[in-house]
């Protein structure tokens, strides 16, 4: 069974958002992604400062198995990278809602997580 922190946001891509203050959001792939992917090898994130649209791509994540996008949960300023996965990307392996976070996005005014699903809903998502 894969983990599902109870404190996240999630989307239907695999996605998962938690709050870090400041007004911005950290953004990561789930434990479910991860899994799915196998050993990811490479991460490609997007440059701090750029725009991002809910929806749109705003990295790659390359695995054994395949080279995968990764979705933008929310519209907003990409505020952080997390540069480590450059170097090591294994921390998506590792620690998947921890140091193998990936962006914090400052969200646009009216961009927010309540259409985001709850741990409980993106659980029974994932069972279907």
């Amino acid at each position: 069974m894969t983990t599902i922190p109870d404190d996240l946001k999630y989307t239907r891509d695999h996605e998962w958002v938690r709050s870090v203050g400041n007004g911005r959001v950290r953004v990561g792939i789930t434990a479910y992604a991860q899994k799915q992917l196998g050993d990811i090898v490479f991460v490609e994130l997007p440059k701090v400062g750029g725009q991002v649209e809910f929806g749109d791509a705003f990295g790659t994540v390359e695995s054994v198995k395949a080279v995968t996008e990764v979705y933008a949960p929310l519209a907003g300023v990409i505020a952080s990278a997390n540069d480590d996965l450059s170097d090591d990307p294994e921390l998506l392996n590792d620690d998947v809602y921890g140091e193998g976070w990936m962006i914090e996005i400052t969200p646009a005014k009216g961009s927010g997580t309540d259409g985001l699903l709850t741990a409980a809903e993106y659980q029974a998502y994932i069972s279907e």
